[in-house]
């Protein structure tokens, strides 16, 4: 280093050494100062962006401020992108539409402008994801996909299926098709040609720029959902994670498309593919029903008011209804200020009309509809217009909770000669005539209907005074009218009576109903009367048939009462339930019956359980068909006349023989079935033998079987026919069951599976503990029967001793 520098003193530029190294430090400090400025604010405006995004997550989704940040903190997560960028590009997408694929441009410029259009592209769909997660129903699911997705792309409707068993489509959400057009589209049946069905058989997605054209199908003959037949539409796939068909969803635009770009079609299938993992949990957990509701109570609605709108509540952060947006007008929309539904749907309440907010007006009406469910009304005519130019006013408002909004109805004051002109078509169409009467002046004023009803002719119209009433009709109504009248004008009390008149005109003699109260005065006493006069001709005629209908049912219910008790008193001779059956050495017997419930007729089952003279065991269990009187009686002749063939001594099968040429030679009209035993104490052996009755069921070592079944038709249908007869040894212990249709027949079954599942339930106690006894085994076959035909049923169980 040179001397003079070394010593401090002045070099080339006039600096000292010292002074050099302080400027250096201040440079530093300074430098230091504004990066840190310029993070200060870098920061501030990071802060300032996210709290913008967050505000549109506020308004877009409903969250509160706490739900904003979160939902932006896991949307940086999940993008890997930093919170600022994410939130600059939420705030980016609402400053307009930036669909991707349009205007591209060329260079490092068209790169960016295209990473950034993906990267919203992205944002929109997720921002759509969060949205459908929140909401309640189809219709809410599909209005998040068109809000946050599909509507900066210029979309004007979606609309999503969930295919069913049968193939058909079934409508899950909409939104942008309106009422009517979802109606039209609830469910899509497989064979109906489509684009929703062609996709959903397996053609590859369609992508349709300007709408199906000639090559897909005539025009004519192809149903297409909305009011854009030449617009743009896709029609796309949704698939689980599986790739098994969940459904299809349906995007439409206005207006024809120059095309479909590639980064638009990857973002509409990147969110198809979204909703489909969505509906497919969401749909399974039953957390997500079809809007159904909604739409048809929207169209319940225009059909019923004129002038009506729907509603839902537009909260602040905290939760509280500030105000309300106007979803849905009715068809026949009049507004205040003249303008069309068109410019009122999409604006709130107070928007629309500012009149509205004034204290104890209709927003105040409106919120409080919607917190306690109760119906308000503001009454008319109201002097100031809600809003704007008036070409009608207002006669009164009435407000109705609806879902999470509210529903307004008004009239107007222009509409005041229709409805005069509805009242009298209601009065016609009701057979009513109005009247009034002044007692003071003697006046009395009739409406045409009034007159009508009486059939009084042009040139005689004039009102018939209450005190010449009586005059008018009949003689043996006239106590009534003059009690009437006395009621009203007397005593100052609403009264009603009717009377016969004959009718002026045609003679025909009607019967009317009047009703009416009287206007008191300030002394307490009737000035005049007001009321109305009802033809109920037509119903009092109604009566008189339903009373005589009346008369004859009760008799014909007396009459089959009668033959019910009648029947249930033979039945009981013939079946005492509290005479225990037989029981012969060597075996024990339990019986069961269980009829077909109160009140119904009583069937033709039966059972006989006797100890013969050779001291066999006669075991019979039988069903003749019918119920009532005819099938008891049948019933009586079959098992009597079949108890005195036993005493001969003869088999199961020719006891049938001659009990079934009885039947038929001796007995009209009787059809029935039976199977019928002999069981021998000494070698334990049983012969047996059927006409069309159910094989009786053995269970040996805990195995239920049934019996082979021998040759033998129905009682009564052949005089000649013969019985096969078989023979099966039995062993103690082994238990034998002999039934009716009626304890195992199942709609649904078939019979042999039905005597299957039978035997397995009997055999169900041997598995649970030691050998039951006879009665506990039919108790616990009785409580575990199947059938479901609703007939009678009877049950003989034998055990082995």
């Amino acid at each position: 280093m040179p001397p003079d520098h070394a010593h401090g003193t002045p070099g080339p530029h006039g600096t000292s050494g010292a002074q050099g190294a302080e400027l250096r430090r201040l440079a530093a400090v300074i430098d230091r100062q504004r990066r840190e400025l310029e993070q200060a604010r870098a920061e501030a405006a990071a802060r300032s962006v996210a709290d913008m995004a967050k505000g549109v997550l506020i308004e877009r989704l409903g969250f509160t401020p706490a739900e904003a940040t979160t939902q932006l903190a896991a949307l940086a997560r999940e993008a890997g992108t930093p919170v600022a960028e994410i939130a600059a590009a939420i705030i980016g997408r609402e400053a307009g539409p930036d669909e991707p694929g349009v205007a591209p441009r060329s260079g490092a410029a068209g790169a960016a402008a295209a990473a950034r259009a993906s990267a919203q592209a992205a944002l929109r769909n997720r921002l759509a994801e969060v949205a459908t997660e929140l909401a309640t129903d189809g219709g809410e699911f599909a209005a998040a996909v068109l809000d946050q997705a599909l509507a900066p792309l210029g979309a004007a409707a979606v609309a999503l299926w969930l295919i069913g068993p049968d193939g058909s489509l079934r409508l899950l959400g909409e939104a942008g098709l309106g009422p009517a057009e979802a109606s039209r589209w609830q469910r899509i049946p497989p064979q109906m040609d489509c684009l929703e069905q062609r996709v959903a058989g397996g053609t590859p997605d369609l992508w349709l720029p300007d709408g199906p054209g000639p090559d897909m199908l005539a025009p004519d003959r192809l149903a297409l959902p909305g009011h854009w037949p030449g617009g743009a539409r896709a029609v796309i796939a949704l698939h689980d994670r599986s790739s098994v068909l969940l459904g299809v969803m349906e995007v439409c635009w206005p207006r024809p498309r120059a095309g479909f770009p590639d980064a638009l079609r990857e973002q509409a299938a990147d969110l198809a593919g979204g909703c489909a993992q969505l509906l497919s949990d969401r749909v399974a957990r039953g957390e997500l029903a079809p809007a159904r509701s909604r739409p048809a109570l929207r169209g319940l609605l225009d059909g019923l008011l004129d002038t009506m709108l729907v509603a839902s509540a537009v909260r602040d952060p905290g939760g509280t209804v500030t105000d309300f947006r106007i979803d849905h007008v009715s068809r026949d929309f009049l507004d205040p200020a003249g303008r069309r539904p068109v410019d009122v749907t999409g604006r709130t309440l107070v928007e629309a009309y500012p009149m509205t907010a004034w204290p104890g007006g209709v927003l105040d009406l409106a919120v409080r509809a919607l917190a306690t469910g109760e119906a308000q009304f503001l009454a008319g005519p109201l002097t100031t217009a809600p809003a704007g130019e008036v070409t009608g006013a207002i006669t009164d408002v009435r407000i109705a909770r609806f879902f999470d909004g509210v529903v307004i109805a008004w009239r107007m004051a222009i509409e005041a000669d229709r409805l005069a002109a509805v009242l009298g078509q209601i009065q016609r169409l009701g057979r009513i005539g109005a009247w009034t009467e002044n007692l003071l002046t003697g006046r009395a004023d009739w409406t045409e209907a009034a007159f009508g009803l009486f059939g009084l002719p042009a040139r005689a119209r004039t009102a018939i005074p209450l005190a010449e009433l009586h005059s008018y009709v009949t003689g043996a109504d006239v106590p009534a009218v003059r009690e009437f009248r006395d009621t009203l004008v007397r005593v100052g009390l609403p009264a009603s009576t009717t009377f016969r008149i004959v009718r002026a005109d045609d003679g025909s003699v009607r019967q009317v109903r009047v009703f009416a109260e009287p206007v008191l005065g300030p002394a307490g006493t009737a000035e005049s009367v007001r009321g109305a006069f009802q033809d109920i001709t037509a119903e009092y005629q109604t009566r008189v048939v339903l009373a005589a209908t009346r008369d004859q049912l009760a008799d014909s219910e007396h009459r089959a009462e009668e033959e019910h008790l009648l029947a249930v008193r033979l039945q009981r001779a013939i079946l005492p339930p509290t005479v225990p059956p037989v029981e012969a050495a060597g075996i024990e017997v339990a019986v069961r019956y269980r009829p077909a419930g109160p009140g119904h007729l009583v069937g033709g089952d039966w059972y006989d359980t006797l100890l013969l003279p050779s001291k066999d065991v006669l075991l019979v269990v039988g069903d003749i068909a019918g119920h009532g009187i005819d099938a008891v009686t049948g019933m009586v002749a079959a098992r009597n006349c079949l108890r005195g063939l036993a005493i001969t001594g003869a088999g199961p099968g020719a006891l049938l023989a001659y009990l079934n040429s009885a039947i038929c030679h001796l007995i009209d009209g009787v059809v029935g079935t039976v199977v019928c035993g002999l069981y021998q104490p000494g070698d334990r052996m049983l012969r047996w033998a059927r006409a069309g009755h159910l094989p009786p069921v053995v269970i040996h070592d805990g195995q239920a079987t049934s019996l082979p079944l021998p040759q033998g038709v129905l009682l009564g249908s052949d005089p000649d026919a013969r019985y096969e007869e078989f023979t099966t040894p039995l062993a103690i212990g082994d238990m034998m069951l002999l039934f009716t249709d009626g304890m195992i027949e199942r709609r649904d079954t078939p019979i042999t599976d039905a005597l299957d599942q039978f035997a397995h339930r009997a055999a169900q106690p041997y598995q649970a503990g030691p050998q039951p006894s006879a009665a506990r085994l039919a108790d616990h076959v009785l409580a575990h029967a199947a059938s479901d035909t609703g007939d009678d049923a009877c049950l003989v169980t034998v055990r082995i001793r």
